[in-house]
C-alpha cells in the first residue's frame, strides 16, 4: 500500500490541454453513458483489493443495487488530465494521505458534508473534501527463524544501529525513508515536522552501503523471505498477508511504528456523484469497517469497529496512544514532495 503521490508531469499537462477542444463531445458521450446504478473507484490490487471486494464492494452492491467498478489506483496526473478535458471517469478516489492532501490543495475533490459521518465515532475527523477511513503501520520486520530475541532491531534507533545489529536493510525507495531516518537518529516523533533534511540524509548515509532499495511494496517482504535482506521497514498488513499465504513466516515489531492513513474523496466532476457519496458513507459504517479489518491487518477509523475486531486481528493493531509512534503529516508532503523527492534521488546517485 503505498504511497507517495505521482508527480504531475509537464507532458501530462500538455496532453490534457491538447485534447481540451474535444472535451464537449467527449464529455457529452461520457455523461450520456453514465449509469445511475454504478460507481467507479480505484484500489491497490492484490490481497488488499480481494478483501475490499469481499467485505465492502459486494455487500454494498447487494444492499443498494449499485455496481462497483474497480480500476488500478491512478496518479494525480490522470486526475488532472481528466478534469482538464472534462472526461472524468473515476467517482471515488482512494489513496494515502500525501497524494490525497496534494489533490485537495489542487482542487481535485468535491466538498463533503460533515453531516454524512458520525463524527463522534471517528478517530480522525474528515477534512472539507476528503475523509480518512483506515490507518496502516510501518515498522521493523525480520525472519524470526534467523534472528531470535535480542538479535534483531525492534525500533528505528536500533534499525539504524549498524554496530549492534549488522546486516542488510531493505527500505522502499523514495522519500518514505526520511521519517525513519530521523527517528533512527533520535528525533522525537513530536519534533519530526518540518523535516530536518540535512540530518535525515546524514542518518541515511550511515546505512546506505548496507541498504537494498525496494522498487515495490511486495519486495519489502520478499527480500526478507529469500534472505537477501536481514531487516526491513515494512507494513504490518503486508507481513501478515504474506505469512498467512504460506510464505516464510516473518515477525513484525509494534514497539515503534509510523502511522499513515488511507483516504477517500469524490473526484470533482464525478459522473456518479450521488452513488459515490453512498459508497463513502458505507465504507465508514462500523459494521462494514469491522468486516473489512477482520480480513486485513489495517486499523479502522471507527471506534466502534475497533472494538469488534477478533482477538487475532487485535494483535496486529499498533498502540494509538504510544508516544513512540509517528503519524505521517500528509499536508507537509503536499507542499514539499517534489523538491524533497528530487533531493532524495540526487542523494541516491552520489
Amino acid at each position: 500500500m503505498s504511497k507517495h503521490f505521482t508527480e504531475i508531469s509537464r507532458r501530462a499537462v500538455l496532453a490534457g490541454t491538447a485534447t481540451l477542444f474535444a472535451a464537449p463531445m467527449v464529455l457529452g458521450t461520457r455523461r450520456a453513458a453514465a449509469k445511475s446504478d454504478s460507481v467507479t473507484t480505484c484500489n491497490y490490487g492484490g490481497s488488499y483489493q480481494e478483501a475490499t471486494v469481499k467485505a465492502v464492494y459486494d455487500p454494498f452492491t447487494k444492499e443498494t443495487g449499485i455496481k462497483v467498478n474497480i480500476i488500478p489506483a491512478p496518479g494525480l496526473d490522470r486526475i488532472m488530465a481528466s478534469q482538464l478535458t472534462g472526461n472524468v471517469d473515476i467517482d471515488v478516489w482512494l489513496s494515502g494521505s500525501q497524494d490525497t492532501a496534494s489533490g485537495s490543495k489542487r482542487g481535485f475533490w468535491e466538498s463533503l458534508d460533515p453531516a454524512l459521518f458520525d463524527l463522534q465515532d471517528m478517530v480522525i475527523e474528515p477534512k472539507s473534501d476528503y475523509v480518512a477511513f483506515e490507518t496502516f503501520a510501518q515498522g521493523i520486520a525480520w525472519d524470526p527463524a534467523k534472528y531470535g530475541q535480542g538479535k534483531h532491531p525492534a525500533n528505528y534507533a536500533e534499525f539504524f544501529d549498524m554496530k549492534k545489529f549488522p546486516g542488510r536493510r531493505v527500505i522502499k525507495k523514495g522519500t518514505i525513508a526520511l521519517e525513519p531516518a530521523l527517528l533512527g537518529d533520535g528525533v522525537s516523533p513530536k519534533d519530526i515536522y518540518p523535516l530536518d533534511l540535512n540530518r535525515a540524509f546524514k542518518a541515511l548515509d550511515r546505512i546506505k552501503s548496507n541498504t537494498i532499495w525496494a522498487q515495490t511494496t511486495p519486495q519489502l517482504t520478499s527480500l526478507l523471505q529469500t534472505g537477501e535482506a536481514d531487516f526491513g521497514n515494512c507494513y504490518a498488513s503486508r507481513v501478515k498477508s504474506t505469512t498467512d499465504s504460506g510464505g516464510v513466516p516473518l515477525a513484525f515489531s509494534f514497539e515503534q511504528n509510523i502511522i499513515d492513513v488511507d483516504c477517500l474523496a469524490i473526484v470533482k466532476g464525478a459522473p456518479n456523484k450521488e452513488n459515490a457519496i453512498k459508497l463513502i458513507t458505507y465504507y465508514l459504517r462500523p459494521d462494514v469497517q469491522a468486516r473489512l479489518y477482520n480480513l486485513i491487518a489495517v486499523t479502522p477509523v471507527s471506534k466502534t469497529a475497533a472494538g469488534m475486531l477478533s482477538p487475532e486481528m487485535r494483535k496486529w493493531q499498533p498502540d494509538p496512544n504510544s508516544p513512540n509512534n509517528l503519524i505521517l503529516d500528509g499536508a507537509y508532503w503536499a507542499d514539499n514532495f517534489d523538491a524533497v523527492s528530487r533531493r532524495f534521488l540526487e542523494w541516491l546517485m552520489t
